[in-house]
């Protein structure tokens, strides 16, 4: 059976906040510029727009195998998808830094570097273009009612940052932006009391 680069594209969140998934550390470093992102990254048993299922038991698997790489701050990703299973150093814009499962769906948290394609990467969130999340994988698939199975084989090799995402709702949100629905005496209070605390 012939292996092939399997590709999933997903959108980013795209407005608002998802959910406030920074540390205290993180959020100190987003103040001085460092751009995080969080989302979707990959959902389990669901047809994509590629027109295949991930099934979960091979997911989890792959996805436990992809924390260690997390942890070792080697889960590196591409601007746009090459058409290999390498990660090129000279191309990488993010760094994955926690991936976790919310129901069938792999959630992540990205750190935007400050190398070549990361600060493109950072301009175009900066002007508020949408991206979205990919991930790219090594694996063979099988037809089955009418649906493209991923089968026991398949690699996680890394997720990129793209613009055309085809699993539904993949795309990324910066985090820690202002949220334009809150309230500016509740800010000041916050603020205030972080400045008492010492937790800027």
């Amino acid at each position: 059976m012939s292996k092939y680069i399997l590709r999933e594209y997903y959108e980013l969140c795209s407005d608002g906040v998802c959910q406030d998934v920074l540390t205290e550390d993180e959020k100190r470093r987003a103040k001085n510029g460092v751009v995080f992102l969080s989302g979707k990254l990959q959902e389990a048993d669901v047809k994509n727009g590629n027109g295949r299922k991930y099934p979960q038991v091979i997911l989890e698997r792959e996805v436990k195998k992809y924390l260690n790489l997390v942890k070792e701050r080697r889960a590196l990703g591409e601007l746009d998808h090459p058409e290999d299973s390498i990660i090129n150093l000279k191309n990488v814009s993010h760094l994955v830094t926690d991936v976790w499962w919310d129901g069938p769906c792999v959630m992540g948290k990205i750190e935007v570097l400050n190398t070549p394609t990361g600060k493109v990467l950072q301009e175009l969130i900066n002007s508020n273009i949408k991206t979205g999340i990919s991930s790219r994988g090594l694996g063979s698939v099988r037809e089955e009612a009418g649906a493209t199975i991923v089968e026991d084989d398949f690699q996680l090799i890394c997720f990129d940052i793209v613009s055309e995402p085809s699993t539904p709702n993949a795309f990324m949100l910066k985090e820690w932006r202002e949220n334009k629905s809150s309230n500016p005496k509740t800010e000041k209070i916050n603020q205030a009391l972080n400045d008492i605390l010492g937790t800027k």
